[in-house]
């Protein structure tokens, strides 16, 4: 019921507002970085978006899709709010592990936690416009709601805590490749819930925390692998162009060129 209601006032926005609006992001990359997800452009273009053209860009492709396909803002919008509505699940987990309670009163102060979680000014301006920053964030915020899974009481028995902290690995790493700029975030924030969550003594602790840490890198590597694979063949960098020099050293010293 709760993400029934999140994708009515969802949808509602750009329904109402009778579309949705381009951004200068989506006039300098993103448009251009779903056509790149649609069929990769390093042969005919360079530094056709400046170097936002070498982000991750396969969370792009539905707008470009959208765009291309002719259809009107208004449901071009609604269609991108109905694939957001996947962030609402998580808050609501974490919602019910914070306020576990089962009257009346504990309901409906979940129910208001997850409003209040989409009622900022930020999260609103996201769903009238081509940003997919909520679709960026999914992962991470899953990843939280799994890690804070362990202190749910009431909790699905199959979720047990070592598989909460992989699962929440995982979609952590996936997070990191959906968007770098997660990783500072991912790097301090989800360790010590692992650690914190599981429960357990030190060992345990550090063993679910450890297993957190490989899982995320699994993660990464599964989403972010094809990508920085055709990176790496390009420019010899997996992040271009980050830490350019640093790659450039060591294709100096295998006398590699990409």
């Amino acid at each position: 019921m709760v993400c029934l209601m999140g994708w009515l006032v969802f949808v509602s926005i750009p329904l109402a507002g009778g579309g949705i609006g381009l951004s200068w992001d989506a006039l300098n990359h993103q448009i251009y970085l779903g056509w790149t997800a649609q069929a990769p452009r390093f042969d005919r273009d360079f530094l056709a978006a400046s170097y936002q053209s070498y982000q991750f860009p396969y969370l792009y492709w539905p707008v470009y899709k959208l765009a291309v396909s002719g259809w009107s803002g208004a449901w071009a919008g609604a269609a991108l709010a109905t694939l957001q509505v996947a962030i609402i699940p998580p808050v609501w987990m974490l919602a019910r592990t914070c306020m576990p309670g089962r009257t009346v009163f504990d309901l409906v102060m979940r129910v208001l936690a997850v409003a209040m979680a989409f009622m900022t000014g930020v999260v609103l301006s996201m769903l009238d416009s081509t940003s997919n920053d909520l679709m960026a964030a999914m992962p991470l915020v899953w990843a939280l709601a799994l890690a804070m899974e362990p202190l749910n009481t009431a909790r699905l028995d199959w979720l047990k805590p070592n598989r909460a902290v992989v699962l929440s690995g995982l979609l952590t790493g996936a997070a990191v490749a959906f968007k770098l700029s997660n990783g500072p975030l991912a790097i301090v924030v989800m360790p010590a819930l692992w650690l914190l969550a599981t429960g357990g003594g030190v060992k345990s602790r550090l063993l679910h925390a450890a297993a957190g840490g490989v899982a995320t890198l699994v993660g990464f590597g599964l989403i972010y692998g094809y990508w920085g694979a055709q990176l790496w063949a390009h420019f010899g960098n997996p992040v271009y162009p980050f830490h350019d020099n640093s790659f450039a050293q060591f294709r100096a010293l295998t006398g590699w060129r990409p």
